[in-house]
């Protein structure tokens, strides 16, 4: 029961009065939520935190006397609490946010300059989630209590596109596509993939859960740091070789097959498992357009987006990996995903990149 669960604790740090006021307000409509105070800057946070450990704390990136990056690795080195960033949509903030998910922050949420107690409200269920989401996350060498959220109504993929046809398993090519899902955890866990990749691996479509406008600053962070080239996907992209495109935030990507060759196809469309892009959407086009020539990789994160149509893509003859439980921020997804029985091989995070080239040569 909701009433005998034991809630999220949340502490809200914004050096705006009225930014404070409508988080709490959000956070406050979910009954598994409980905020426990605000603070204005760093250090009225820090006293916070010295009465009651909360189990997260919302942080604004700009604030005055301390900055939320530099504090964030304060907090971390001392008392590490699952930390949500909340910064602007500019591109400063993108690159800033990226140093923030590298300092130990779990997730983010992303506020207009203008308007943004209106747009809190109006993103109020999303914010909700990553909060809850935040709660469940292991940071330090602490492991989170998990809180389960209560059911809520979901989009399948079959919004985007209908299921693989039983019949029309693909044969094999002498190219192999890789896809891979994830959420919370997942930028800093993607990114230690990516770099231990060589420049030749197989061309690989990456959905992680993250806002509109964020992905084109972390695809170029990864692609500053790895031997593999890595974009934001474009309508059309080609998927090739020594090749990363990173799903927009705010739109669904697809993997199409043109004769030998795959593309991705980027569109708008109704939240799927609650997220836009959907790992699920991914999956179940890579099951109809790929077949036995897919590879699956299912990464940390709250939630289930994903397992079912990672079972679709070992149906179509795909060969699917999951994070073990031990190296997840969060296993949920990888959890989903093993039970529903769409996973061959499960791994800790510093095998998956091993796994998949073996997979990808098999």
């Amino acid at each position: 029961m909701s009433g005998m669960r034991r809630k999220v604790r949340v502490l809200i740090v914004d050096d705006s009065a009225s930014v404070r006021q409508a988080m709490t307000a959000v956070l406050e409509g979910d009954p598994d939520i409980e905020v426990i105070g605000s603070a204005c800057d760093p250090f009225v946070a820090a006293r916070r935190i010295q009465e009651e450990v909360p189990d997260v704390i919302t942080l604004d990136v700009e604030m005055p006397k301390m900055d939320g990056i530099t504090f964030l690795r304060k907090l971390m080195s001392q008392h590490p609490v699952p930390v949500v960033m909340c910064s602007s949509l500019t591109e400063t903030g993108s690159e800033t946010l990226m140093q923030a998910l590298e300092a130990g922050a779990v997730d983010v949420i992303l506020k207009p300059r203008i308007g943004v107690v209106d747009h809190l409200n109006e993103t109020s269920e999303n914010i909700r989630d990553v909060v809850k989401g935040a709660a469940k996350a292991r940071v330090g060498t602490r492991r989170r209590a998990a809180t389960a959220s209560g059911p809520s109504a979901k989009l399948t993929a079959d919004a985007m596109l209908p299921p693989p046809s039983a019949k029309r398993a693909m044969a094999r090519t002498t190219e192999v596509v890789v896809c891979m899902g994830a959420s919370t955890g997942g930028t800093e866990s993607l990114r230690e993939v990516l770099q231990v990749l060589p420049a030749n691996a197989p061309g690989i479509v990456i959905v992680q859960h993250m806002p509109e406008k964020f992905t084109a600053a972390f695809a170029k962070r990864l692609n500053s740091i790895c031997d593999v080239e890595v974009k934001e996907a474009e309508n059309g992209d080609p998927v090739l070789r020594g090749h990363v495109l990173i799903a927009p935030g705010g739109k669904h990507t697809l993997l199409e097959r043109q004769g030998a060759r795959y593309t991705v196809s980027v569109k708008d469309g109704p939240l799927v498992s609650r997220h836009r892009p959907s790992v699920d959407v991914l999956f179940r086009s890579a099951a109809r357009s790929a077949g036995s020539n897919a590879v699956g990789v299912i990464m940390t994160g709250m939630g289930d987006d994903g397992a079912r149509s990672m079972l679709e893509m070992k149906r179509a003859g795909a060969f699917n990996i999951a994070q073990d439980e031990a190296s997840s921020v969060v296993f949920g997804m990888p959890k989903e995903a093993i039970a529903a029985g769409g996973v061959d091989v499960v791994v800790p995070l510093e095998r998956i990149a091993q796994e998949l080239l073996r997979a990808a040569e098999r």
